[in-house]
């Protein structure tokens, strides 16, 4: 019944009254980020697969610069990324836009974290059970290392997640979640500003998630 009912109307209350009490905080850092990136924007809207690999179109706050090369080319994530977008980022403030997501309908507050589009084929059959819920703003992967853990690790959390969706679950990820929020734990991979892309389940390459 939580699962197929009460976890939706769960979702929209709280991202309701959430959104209410810190739109103050929203304003100002979308101010703040609008001159830290200089000129790119305060939002970053990328299209993710949703539940049933549906896609929308995630709202997040843009923590990098749309700075490139002499070839037109982006430079890398640790180059782009501003000292206000890494304190965003840190804080998991960057993740507050998606309660517009969860209010929609698109996410959910707790359930896998949305991916790229183009991850879609690389899944194992197994992996991509993690469709089979609303991704959400928190997830079991992320109270279980976040970035810090590998792509095999986080999958079998998001699926484990998928066939456990209870409210004990998901009060359980909230209050992780905040804890570590609060010691900034899990931000990156080492060696990364964020952490490396998924190619598949034997290869991997650098780049932003």
């Amino acid at each position: 019944m939580y699962k197929h009912f009460f976890k939706r109307l769960f979702d929209f209350i709280i991202s309701l009254i959430a959104l209410v009490i810190i739109s103050p905080l929203l304003l100002v850092v979308t101010i703040w980020l609008h001159f830290a990136n200089k000129g790119a924007g305060a939002f970053f809207l990328q299209e993710r697969p949703g539940k049933n690999a549906k896609i929308f179109k995630v709202i997040k706050f843009k923590t990098m610069t749309d700075e490139r090369d002499q070839d037109g080319n982006l430079l890398p994530d640790e180059k782009r990324l501003t000292k206000v977008g890494r304190f965003v980022r840190s804080t998991s403030i960057d993740e507050l836009p998606q309660l517009i997501n969860v209010l929609k309908g698109d996410m959910a507050l707790i359930g896998p974290r949305p991916l790229l589009v183009e991850y879609l084929p690389l899944y194992s059959k197994e992996q991509a059970r993690r469709h089979e819920v609303r991704p959400g703003i928190s997830g079991w992967a992320q109270c279980h290392g976040r970035n810090a853990i590998s792509w095999t690790d986080k999958f079998k959390l998001d699926v484990w997640y998928v066939d456990h969706v209870s409210l004990m679950t998901d009060l359980k990820v909230i209050l992780i979640t905040i804890k570590k929020v609060f010691f900034r734990d899990g931000i990156s991979q080492e060696g990364q500003a964020t952490m490396e892309a998924f190619k598949g389940n034997d290869e991997i390459v650098s780049s932003s998630v």
